[in-house]
């Protein structure tokens, strides 16, 4: 089948950083999102680094999607190897890494390598799925069953990286895959500032409403600004077509930190839009936002987050089980005064034969008596006029057993 490929891309450095880290890539072939690690140090020199390494693949791929992956993973290995170098000419930045989440076309597929929590999406006939699995430490509880996804979206860990590009691993496990694509597909490539804060659905509903690929990337991110966007945003969509369109003249686009120049959705330059969100305190409070960054002690780190987890786990069921018991205390405690309040009440009635004064109310709680008997006056309802005999059988209300006394004399002191 022959295919082809439209693009959309956009980054925005956020409402919290002061400079921005990702970096991304749309090319005639290559499409990639960098999200850069290290702060200050050289988080957007990594991503930038990386992005315009691997940019030079953006060329005609290897009749084979598996050879071009293979291909692809082997440059992004090169791009790791660089970014070493890099560090060791410039020790300032020892610790810097990115993400790097990318595919190369070829044909009706895709070659896909991930390094990361960088994430590829994709929406067909309308339901979206997420593609890649994030190399985070958090991810591996959930895979575990230790946690749960809602709580690694809240997880205080949920930054620590097991596996990114960098001066970290010499040789870094990175995942390929070829995937299939078809007229309608639409793929989505983002930071974690995006899909961290945006929920999947919300994705899903404006890829589905879009009317512009370039408005869908200004869509997903205002929506991470009108959440705080408490992190780095950045987006690439690309949209599968019946037909290949013909290649006139390369076109390639770099947002982030790897522009040769300022975009409007960078954060550089302001626009009406962000100047207007600039102004306006956000929909949400943004969350503090921990800095990501590769955690090496694999096992003895698992091993920590394992027990961490285990005893935020145990402070979660003390604190619910506590809260159940304080409710069930204050239920039985108001159930405990309702009840003496009641009897501390009387009404004058009857048992159908005689006139009663009863203690408590006259409602029921479901099969529970609410009342019951104080004295039986001996009073019989047929020595009773009618007005008299319907006013016991709606029966009348006292506050004290004094008072109910009175109400039984009046009644019976007009009989004698």
């Amino acid at each position: 089948m022959t295919v082809g490929f439209e693009s959309a891309i956009g980054s925005h450095v956020g409402m919290v950083r002061s400079n921005n880290q990702d970096s991304a890539f749309a090319g005639t072939y290559l499409y990639l999102v960098a999200d850069g690690m290290g702060g200050h140090a050289g988080g957007d020199v990594a991503s930038a680094l990386a992005t315009k390494t691997l940019a030079s693949l953006d060329l005609e791929p290897v009749d084979s999607a598996p050879a071009t992956a293979e291909v692809l993973r082997k440059a992004v290995l090169g791009a790791n190897r660089r970014l070493r170098e890099t560090v060791g000419d410039r020790p300032e930045l020892a610790g810097m890494g990115t993400t790097f989440t990318g595919f190369l076309t070829v044909g009706d597929q895709l070659a896909l390598a991930h390094i990361g929590d960088s994430r590829l999406y994709l929406l067909r006939d309308d339901t979206l799925s997420q593609v890649t699995r994030d190399h985070t430490f958090v991810q591996r509880l959930v895979d575990s069953g230790k946690i749960t996804e809602e709580e690694a979206k809240t997880h205080p860990r949920r930054s620590v990286l097991m596996r990114v590009l960098g001066d970290v691993d010499s040789s870094p496990d990175i995942d390929t895959e070829v995937l299939d694509t078809r007229p309608g597909d639409v793929w989505l490539l983002c930071s974690d500032g995006l899909c961290g804060y945006v929920e999947d659905v919300d994705i899903e509903r404006i890829l589905r409403r879009r009317t512009t690929l370039q408005g869908a990337v200004d869509d997903l991110i205002d929506k991470s600004l009108a959440h705080g966007a408490p992190d780095n945003v950045t987006v690439v969509l690309v949209e599968t077509t019946p037909e290949a369109a013909p290649v006139l003249e390369p076109n390639p686009r770099f947002v982030g930190s790897a522009a040769n120049a300022p975009s409007p959705r960078d954060g550089s330059v302001s626009t009406a839009r962000t100047r207007l969100l600039n102004r306006r305190r956000p929909v949400r409070k943004p969350p503090q936002v921990e800095e990501s960054h590769f955690e090496p002690r694999v096992d003895e780190y698992l091993a920590e987050l394992i027990a961490e987890t285990k005893r935020r786990n145990r402070r979660r069921r003390f604190l619910w089980l506590f809260g159940a018991v304080a409710v069930l205390i204050a239920i039985g405690g108001a159930l405990f005064f309702g009840y003496q309040w009641t009897q501390s009440r009387y009404f004058v009635g009857t048992d159908g034969e005689t006139v009663i004064i009863y203690r408590g109310i006259q409602q029921d709680l479901g099969s529970i008596s609410m009342h019951s008997v104080a004295e039986d006056t001996g009073i019989t309802l047929d020595t009773l006029d009618g007005l008299e005999r319907r006013q016991v059988e709606r029966t009348l209300g006292a506050g004290s057993l004094e008072e109910a006394r009175e109400i039984v004399l009046r009644i019976g002191g007009d009989d004698g």
